[in-house]
């Protein structure tokens, strides 16, 4: 873009333009890309966990939760395509726990070549606003121990580490 000035100085500047990214609700329409989604999760959370099932199976209800007005499916879309998703629900904590209830976090998934970007702290700070404005203030997610990538980006967004599950399978 060229700009000129009064004194006949012209300026030229490289105008970088970045395409708008907008989180928003899900739609049922967007059903089926939430499910290839929900099956790169599953693929990609294999190489943290060997007792996955081989056969077929989903993490998430996701149509019951896009219908759920006390569910937030979130989806993150640039271009009118959609690059990444998370949800947030309320769950009831453990009796010996506190608060009562807190809001769950999962669904987490940035398409491979838009990672690292921030999109997903992004939707977690989007997630965390719809637990706040149903006044909440406890928000917990599930996170692989291996997954050190993962983890690194939940403690950058302010989480940090609670109960660490661990197993052992006696035929492995």
């Amino acid at each position: 873009m060229l700009l000129c000035f009064s004194n006949r100085r012209i300026l030229s500047l490289n105008i970088k333009v970045f395409n708008l990214m907008k989180l928003r609700e899900a739609t049922i329409q967007d059903l089926p890309i939430l499910l290839e989604f929900e099956k790169g999760l599953i693929e990609y959370e294999r190489n943290f966990t060997p007792n996955l099932k081989k056969s077929p199976f989903n993490y998430y209800d996701l149509r019951k939760y896009i219908e759920d007005q006390e569910i937030s499916v979130v989806v993150a879309e640039q271009d009118n395509i959609i690059i990444a998703s998370g949800y947030a629900l309320i769950r009831e904590n453990k009796h010996y726990k506190n608060p009562k209830n807190y809001v769950f976090l999962g669904f987490m998934y940035v398409i491979p070549e838009k990672r690292g970007l921030g999109i997903n702290n992004m939707i977690i700070n989007y997630l965390l606003d719809w637990g706040k404005n149903k006044g909440y203030q406890e928000f917990q997610l599930e996170v692989y121990a291996p997954n050190t990538s993962a983890i690194k980006a939940y403690e950058k967004a302010g989480f940090t580490q609670d109960t660490l599950t661990m197993r052992i399978n006696t035929e492995d």
